[in-house]
């Protein structure tokens, strides 16, 4: 698959089959975070996978919108080193987390990017030193066959904005 189909095939999928994802499908995806740019290629990130039932579930309860943690194979918290990089380091997580997602789909995976956390929680259970910022938890699985209804919902009600939306040239045009 190319990039481009993997961008096109992309969606925020909260319902997983219960189904382990391979170790070497989560290790590509992982370098191709590895691989992703940062500012002065300092590479301020940290990822913690986490597969252990008990901490993905009170990871899932940290968040509002998060709940569906619990179900996802792995999920992949995503840690930025404020020390290496105090004004980058959130963008170049950011970044890779995104080289991430585009690996997984090209692999068949799906993904969901999860902000609704409770950084002090997160970083409690998974021990993330106090000088690294959790940046954002990405969900990890096979997509179960049959979507569930929230997700249904919010492709039908948001529709991607059409280029003439979001693009001006040579100035803004909004």
């Amino acid at each position: 698959m190319d990039v481009f189909e993997a961008i096109k095939l992309r969606r925020s999928v909260r319902a997983y089959e219960p189904i382990p994802v391979a170790k070497d499908k989560i290790e590509k995806i992982l370098e191709a975070a590895r691989l992703a740019p940062s500012a002065k290629n300092v590479q301020p990130w940290y990822f913690v996978v986490v597969t252990d039932a008990e901490k993905k579930e009170k990871i899932a309860r940290s968040g509002r919108f998060a709940g569906f943690l619990k179900e996802a194979p792995v999920v992949i918290v995503g840690c930025g080193d404020s020390r290496a990089s105090p004004k980058w380091h959130v963008v170049d997580v950011s970044i890779a987390m995104q080289n991430m997602v585009l690996a997984a789909t090209a692999e068949g995976l799906g993904t969901c990017w999860v902000g609704s956390f409770d950084e002090g929680l997160v970083k409690e259970i998974l021990k993330v030193p106090e000088h690294y910022k959790v940046v954002a938890l990405l969900a990890v699985g096979y997509p179960r066959k049959k979507l569930d209804l929230m997700s249904k919902l919010i492709h039908f009600v948001r529709r991607k904005k059409s280029l003439e939306q979001i693009v001006g040239y040579e100035e803004f045009k909004g």
